[in-house]
């Protein structure tokens, strides 16, 4: 029995995959309700975020093929009642034998009936001037974990409170004895800025064109989550000597450079808290006259303040606060500062924590010093309706982010390569292409992992790290047979990571085969010169690809197969059509195609029929 067909267009185009729509478009949603299912008085029951339902009735438009066609058009500006935005939840209703019949949608496109209310469709409307700049549609990330990716020769000064590892290529980073036990984190393997500098010819290799660096600003521990000074780069990654020459650098070889905004909360050992009294500064901790005062949540002075969960080495930032506001997104404050000084974005820590009023003072005065700064956010589940603290969050609408790391997508993959199910990987890339705008979708963070996941490579060949403490998860290495089949699956992984809608982040060393489980062994040194060298080949190879071929710098996307282990989509544009086929079944597949094509991966060309080998991959161009 036929389903209904639910049609979205705009002035005419079909744009049935996306739920997401300018103020200033009018979509109209047809429906094709095949008259054997006996449905009758359909009716659009909408409301704004959870509001009172509306109920808006269809037009009629005539009978074709079997199916009744009804018609709705959407006024967005009524809808909005005249703001620039909002978020919608609708659904359609029909009676049958005198009994209700709803619509439900799994992932947002893809349509079914059901007998009782269920998951409605989300329609996001954005403000008419939202744009994301279009020169990173067609990036190549790579994520650096600054003190783990490269030395150098020239010298940097050593804290006389660190400790500096000598032991690059076998050392272990230092762990706490469980999970979320205190830890100095002031233990560093020496890389610096200078480091990455003069690896820039490698990274180059590897059609690396943005680099995004984990938080280079003063502060005490080794991955400076903790910021001990905004207007300061760490003197042991380089300071601003080096920094200011790798933008230089990065400036001749066109390579974007994204830092990481850490927010929400300093270090205690800052010169805005100072609690240890190592700055100059009257800190907040110091004093309740301090200038910095206002800056923190004091619940009872000193000892008792809101902190980053509980943490109390990384007191809260009070946003609340205008001066603290000023002195992070006002005019000449941190974040217009970095960008005047050359860098090219933001990546946001912990988004979530940051209140609406920040991230709107952000976006301004960024986009005000460079209108293509590219603004992301550390967000872990569909942005655009994301619920944080009980306040829906507005931050694909047009007045914050650009973007925000695409972790939704990280799981499906890694749910597909491991279990070979497509259903997951398939609702998550059909329901964010249709939740988000597509100049969002363009510029999304496609990433495998982070210097907050496990690596990788472990994850789809490791044993699992359930029960196993620190230090036994410290040496936990895969045996040659679980290493094989892990780094099979890998390429699979980041030949999707690498072609679908979006771009890749590499996060460092993934392309040389790091192993390691959750903080801090996710966090090893780069392996240089013992770098798994048919992976880095692998990785060379698909970002010579995404550099040749212009439909990765925002072509169009659509899921072509998904069942049975085997999953494909297209990418296109007026000139070009790519095709990326995964096989994760235990079998070879036949996959039909149209007309001549060749393998970007291998050479090898064909016409009409393409075989995939069992846990295996294509990238075909049509010819």
């Amino acid at each position: 029995m036929q389903q209904i067909a639910i049609v979205k267009a705009v002035n005419g185009k079909d744009c049935s995959s996306s739920g997401a729509f300018s103020i200033n478009e009018t979509p109209k949603i047809t429906l094709s309700i095949p008259r054997d299912l006996e449905l009758v008085d359909p009716a659009m029951v909408i409301n704004r975020d959870g509001q009172r339902d509306k109920t808006i009735l269809p037009t009629y438009e005539g009978f074709k093929n079997g199916c009744d066609i009804f018609s709705v058009t959407l006024n967005l500006k009524l809808l909005c009642d005249h703001e620039d935005d909002g978020i919608f939840y609708y659904e359609f209703q029909f009676q049958r034998n005198h009994k209700t019949v709803y619509t439900s949608s799994i992932n947002n496109v893809d349509c079914y009936l059901t007998d009782r209310p269920s998951r409605r469709f989300m329609l996001l409307v954005y403000e008419p001037s939202f744009k994301t700049p279009e020169k990173y549609y067609g990036t190549t990330m790579y994520h650096i974990f600054v003190d783990r990716f490269a030395k150098s020769d020239k010298k940097i000064p050593v804290r006389s409170d660190a400790i500096m590892r000598e032991d690059w290529e076998t050392g272990i980073p230092e762990f706490a004895p469980y999970p979320g036990a205190p830890l100095k984190n002031n233990q560093f393997f020496g890389g610096s800025i200078w480091g990455i500098i003069e690896k820039l010819d490698y990274l180059e290799s590897l059609s690396v064109n943005c680099l995004y660096l984990s938080p280079i600003f003063k502060a005490y521990s080794n991955h400076k989550y903790d910021t001990g000074d905004y207007r300061t780069v760490d003197e042991m990654f380089g300071g601003k000597e080096a920094f200011d020459a790798l933008l230089s650098e990065c400036k001749k070889r066109d390579i974007k450079v994204i830092l990481d905004g850490v927010f929400n909360h300093t270090g205690d050992d800052s010169i805005y808290f100072n609690r240890y009294g190592k700055y100059p500064s009257l800190g907040a901790y110091q004093s309740e006259k301090s200038p910095y005062a206002e800056w923190f949540h004091f619940l009872r002075f000193p000892n008792k303040y809101e902190c980053w969960w509980g943490i109390d080495i990384l007191p809260r930032l009070n946003h609340s606060s205008r001066a603290c506001r000023d002195y992070l997104v006002g005019k000449d404050g941190v974040c217009e500062h970095y960008i005047k000084e050359g860098t090219n974005g933001w990546r946001l820590d912990v988004a979530d924590e940051l209140s609406d009023p920040f991230l709107d003072g952000l976006r301004k005065v960024v986009k005000d010093a460079d209108p293509d700064a590219l603004i992301i956010g550390e967000v872990w589940e569909n942005a655009a309706e994301k619920v944080a603290y009980g306040t829906r969050r507005r931050y694909l609408r047009g007045k914050q982010l650009d973007s925000v790391m695409n972790y939704p997508v990280k799981n499906g993959i890694i749910d597909y390569i491991k279990n070979g199910n497509c259903n997951m990987l398939y609702n998550t890339l059909t329901e964010l292409y249709s939740c988000y705008p597509r100049c969002v979708c363009d510029c999304l963070m496609n990433l495998l992992g982070t210097h907050d996941t496990e690596r990788i490579l472990t994850v789809l060949g490791g044993k699992s790290s359930e029960g196993l403490s620190n230090a036994e998860l410290s040496t936990l290495r895969m045996s040659d047979d679980e290493r094989i089949r892990a780094i099979k699956f890998l390429k699979i992984a980041s030949a999707i990571q690498y072609t679908i809608y979006g771009f890749p982040s590499v996060f460092y060393g993934d392309e040389a085969g790091i192993e390691g489980y959750r903080d801090p062994f996710c966090r090893m040194p780069f392996p240089w010169g013992k770098e798994c060298i048919e992976l880095t080949e692998h990785y060379k190879a698909l970002g010579k690809i995404r550099q040749e071929n212009s439909v990765y710098a925002g072509g169009d996307f659509k899921v072509t197969a998904h069942d049975g282990g085997l999953f494909a989509f297209v990418r296109e544009n007026e000139k070009e059509k790519i095709e990326t086929i995964a096989n994760r079944a235990s079998f070879t597949i036949k996959y039909e195609t149209d007309g001549k094509w060749l393998d970007l991966i291998t050479g090898e060309a064909g016409e009409d029929a393409v075989t995939i080998e069992s846990d295996s991959f294509r990238i075909i161009k049509k010819l």
